[in-house]
């Protein structure tokens, strides 16, 4: 395949509209941001974030480089289809329930990351602990998709892959760099922009190919492959289900998400924001499907891919630039590798701004440095873009299973952080022993059942299990949800259990070791004051924190501090107080 000029060009022109756009709003923050919440404003964007920006940065964080060729190729591998293309619905769902549950407390309390609750109420340590998943998370979503950017890039204009990742990620990481919250939301809408329009722009022509069949008839008939409606096998729902909880619930305790919800000027508009996102999504989803329904339908014996077609050659992960090489002319797939490329960084930028952010703030200021100055935080965060974009690039380029450890990260997110943030947001009387019994418990259980993408063996074999044709063990059973709901009750569990045991007597207080049921103050524990200090969050519009614990076992379960959001008064909590 011979090198194309055109198609390098279009890509530095983007690469450079992209940049321009990252300055100046990089610019746009330093001439309005305040001085002395210089960090705050890099986190969260001084909590000024409008419905469009706002809209368009969320959607656009979900609306990544996975999320478009994830689409097509499920759509488009004959085992799958639409059927289990569950990504766009599972997130959107997730979106939702992000918006009525969980965006309205978080944003309420003034938190400036995720992890500020966690260290509020569990502590320092196990805020520490609850980092190391949400970290790796974030840094090998980001290697998979700079992978998958180079993979896709090399395969329109025949580049070097490293040539390729090295540069995109040197583009997003000097934005984020410069710039913050404020250069990815605004680069974002850019971003968004050029993913709607690239790949619309290229279904009409791929759809007329003369080698493409009817859409339609291929969708309900086997006419080159078995329909790409898909279907669901009795012995796969429950593989199904598992996926889908991991999607729905797992997609909600994640810092690049809660970093648009904490930026919304109000909760309210962090619920709308993330109601926006959900529609955002599946409205962008629908490209993506129409592609990988176009690679179903395409007889590549009569194209310039020849035979044997993208999913014998083991490409079906690459189908979209594929269809858009092969199927459009030459200037319209240059469009839609700029919507790839699009993708890609918008979903990358995100992901290396919300790990700097967490490590910034929860492990660097509030662990170590608590009197640390808003310039030195700043630092810290330049620094650790550099390094976590520069980690997560050398993971891109060095890692053949970066994948996997992605899906496994992924699954570490959804088993030990969502169990975690409903006790910490809804389950009143949860303390560190629980939280670190369930976090240890979810971990075991996720770990002994196997990873296959990773080649682990598992160590549990649950009902349904199997071998595939490659000697890897396969499990049915819907382990991922039981690890989860295990983790949840392990730390209402033991967190009611130890308050029991101290409060009676049973347990003499000096074994309260982690400072989690009898201590009065703890420096291992964070105050409101602590947590919350711009000015950009009303008084009226946050929750009453109380940073002791009951001292008695007549508390509800249930935290209803999370649900009802009505002031106390000084002159009630002074009462209280005497």
């Amino acid at each position: 395949m011979a090198f194309h000029v055109e198609g390098l060009v279009a890509i530095v022109v983007f690469y450079l509209a992209i940049l321009a756009v990252g300055i100046w709003a990089a610019w746009k923050t330093k001439n309005t941001g305040s001085e002395g919440d210089r960090s705050e404003a890099i986190i969260v964007g001084g909590r000024d974030i409008g419905l469009l920006v706002g809209g368009f940065t969320m959607t656009a964080t979900w609306v990544g480089g996975g999320y478009i060729n994830g689409t097509a190729e499920a759509v488009y591998v004959p085992d799958y289809g639409l059927a289990w293309a569950q990504a766009p619905i599972g997130y959107s769902l997730s979106l939702i329930l992000g918006g009525l549950f969980f965006a309205k407390p978080m944003r309420s309390k003034g938190y400036v990351t995720m992890l500020d609750p966690f260290q509020q109420l569990y502590g320092k340590r196990m805020g520490g602990l609850l980092f190391i998943p949400a970290l790796m998370g974030e840094m090998f979503w980001a290697a998979a998709i700079f992978s998958a950017l180079g993979a896709t890039i090399s395969v329109i204009i025949d580049i070097n892959v490293n040539i390729s990742v090295i540069i995109s990620a040197l583009i997003a990481t000097m934005y984020t760099l410069v710039g913050g919250l404020y250069s990815v939301a605004y680069t974002d809408v850019v971003q968004l922009f050029c993913i709607f329009l690239g790949l619309w722009i290229s279904v009409p022509f791929a759809l007329s190919h003369p080698a493409v069949t009817d859409i339609g008839i291929t969708a309900v008939h086997q006419v080159y492959q078995a329909p790409w409606l898909g279907s669901i096998n009795s012995l796969d729902i429950y593989t199904w289900l598992d996926n889908f909880f991991l999607l729905t619930l797992g997609g909600i305790p994640w810092q690049a998400y809660f970093q648009r919800v904490l930026s919304s000027s109000s909760a309210t508009y962090a619920q709308v924001l993330s109601f926006l996102a959900a529609f955002g999504c599946l409205v962008m989803a629908v490209p993506s499907v129409l592609i990988g329904a176009i690679g179903a339908s395409t007889a590549w014996n009569q194209t310039d891919y020849g035979v044997p077609d993208p999913k014998s050659k083991k490409e079906a992960d690459m189908i979209l630039p594929i269809v858009l090489q092969y199927l459009c002319p030459v200037y319209i797939s240059f469009f839609g590798l700029g919507a790839v490329s699009a993708a890609v960084m918008s979903s990358a930028d995100s992901s290396i701004l919300s790990a700097s952010s967490m490590f910034a703030r929860n492990i660097y200021q509030l662990s170590f440095r608590q009197n640390a100055s808003d310039r030195e935080i700043v630092w810290v965060m330049r620094i650790t873009v550099l390094l976590f974009g520069a980690s997560a690039t050398a993971m891109a380029l060095l890692a053949s299973s970066v994948y996997g450890l992605w899906y496994l990260s992924s699954d570490l997110v959804y088993i030990i952080i969502f169990p975690q943030l409903l006790c910490v947001l809804f389950i009143k009387g949860t303390n560190t022993y629980g939280a670190i019994a369930g976090y240890l418990f979810g971990l075991v259980l996720r770990i002994t059942g196997g990873e296959p993408y990773l080649y682990l063996q598992p160590l549990i074999f649950y009902p349904g299990w199997y071998q595939d044709d490659n000697n890897i063990y396969i499990q049915r059973f819907p382990f991922k949800t039981l690890a989860m709901l295990t983790s949840f009750f392990t730390n209402v569990i033991v967190s009611y259990l130890a308050k029991y045991l101290f409060e009676s007597g049973t347990l003499p207080p000096k074994l309260d070791f982690l400072d989690a049921v009898v201590a009065r103050y703890s420096r291992e524990h964070m105050d409101k004051a602590t947590l919350v200090k711009s000015d950009n969050i009303v008084l009226n519009e946050l929750a009453p924190v109380n940073p002791r614990h009951s001292l008695t076992l007549s508390s509800t379960f249930t935290n209803k501090e999370a649900f009802n959001y009505v002031d106390s008064s000084p002159e009630l909590s002074n009462t209280e107080d005497n």
